[in-house]
């Protein structure tokens, strides 16, 4: 992505500002943060983040490529960069969130944007306020990012029909989550080099997991052969429309895997009426050092966290060698860093902005 002349009131676009200018400013110099070249000047095709789903290859590995550029960010002594300064973001969290909450707090922030966060707990919800008078009230203070996560699937669309600004679904029910799935075809690229032709098991709760429905998307549109394994209480029964092949075992399943991703049970969502012991389904579902050696001897262990030990993946695998798991949590700043560039940093994004408008 070349570098673009900086609008007089616009923002800062990756290796744009001056050393002088972001010393003045109190930010580290982004100068030697550079896209290739050869990148074209590219953006998202719409001003929303709403799922894998409706997302192609190009726009996927854009958001890739940018989040490689972005993670440089994250190991300077001051890491921020003026590239969305006078932005605003605002995080509506209505369901508890750790990561994925924090991570986008310091995206936004590293990038110089304002940032306001709100919980159910603490917004007019509470008091009766419906969703989308909410969003609309907010929307009244001219913001340029909505981040959601709701209980209910669907609820990130119904936000961006209704404001102008760019909306991110950071998760909504069991239907998605686009920037865990970005994360982790991150952290798979970063170590295998290339995602295509990888053979990915996605085991664990697979009927109520929004990772593992984003995941099977994306993963699927770089390449990837996906297999998943779950109890038949787990499996979601047309899970093979989806284009992956099932297995209600997981020994089998390992077999050949370049990549081993286990799921979290989702008691929240009705996992706990699905498997009558929690030993039990360590015992046939969870990813012990004895199964994982039925992957490929170079096979990575993921996890989108937050982690069950013992229920779903046993504490020396979880800590062992070949997992993953905090890479997959320092790229999860860097995506979210990249998502909110495309949607509001870059000039073809600001206009598609404006275009939806």
């Amino acid at each position: 992505m070349p570098q673009t002349k900086k609008a007089e009131a616009g923002p800062i676009a990756p290796g744009e500002a001056s050393s002088a200018a972001a010393g003045d400013a109190g930010l580290a110099a982004p100068g030697d943060l550079v896209f290739p070249a050869d990148q074209p000047a590219a953006s998202l095709k719409s001003k929303d983040l709403l799922g894998i789903e409706y997302l192609d290859a190009d726009e996927i590995r854009l958001i890739l490529d940018t989040a490689h550029h972005f993670k440089e960010i994250s190991k300077r002594p001051i890491k921020k960069v003026p590239t969305l300064r006078g932005k605003s973001v605002i995080n509506l969290f209505f369901e508890p969130s750790t990561r994925t909450r924090t991570s986008f707090e310091i995206a936004a922030k590293r990038l110089s944007a304002d940032t306001q966060s709100i919980s159910a707990s603490t917004s007019a919800m509470v008091k009766g306020e419906t969703l989308i008078d909410t969003a609309r009230n907010i929307e009244a203070m001219y913001p340029d990012i909505l981040v959601i996560r709701h209980a209910f699937p669907g609820a990130a669309h119904i936000l961006a029909r209704t404001c102008s600004a760019g909306v991110i679904n950071a998760g909504d029910g069991a239907h998605e989550h686009p920037t865990q799935a970005l994360l982790d075809a991150l952290t798979i690229r970063d170590h295998k080099g290339s995602i295509e032709g990888l053979r990915v098991l996605i085991c664990g709760d697979i009927a109520h997991s929004r990772v593992a429905r984003s995941n099977i998307h994306c993963l699927r549109k770089l390449g990837a052969t996906v297999v998943v394994a779950a109890p038949p209480t787990f499996m979601p029964c047309d899970v093979e429309s989806l284009g992956v092949e099932a297995f209600d075992r997981l020994e089998p399943a390992l077999e050949g895997a370049d990549v081993v991703m286990t799921l979290r049970i989702q008691l929240e969502r009705g996992g706990k009426l699905s498997f009558p012991s929690t030993r039990e389904y360590f015992n046939l579902f969870g990813l012990s050092r004895d199964k994982l050696a039925l992957a490929k001897d170079d096979a990575i262990v993921m996890h989108p966290g937050p982690m069950n030990r013992g229920v779903e993946i046993a504490s020396d695998v979880a800590d062992g060698p070949r997992s993953v798991i905090l890479d997959q949590v320092s790229n999860g700043i860097a995506v979210r860093m990249a998502v909110l560039y495309l949607l509001a940093g870059s000039e073809a994004a600001k206009k598609n902005v404006e275009t939806a408008a």
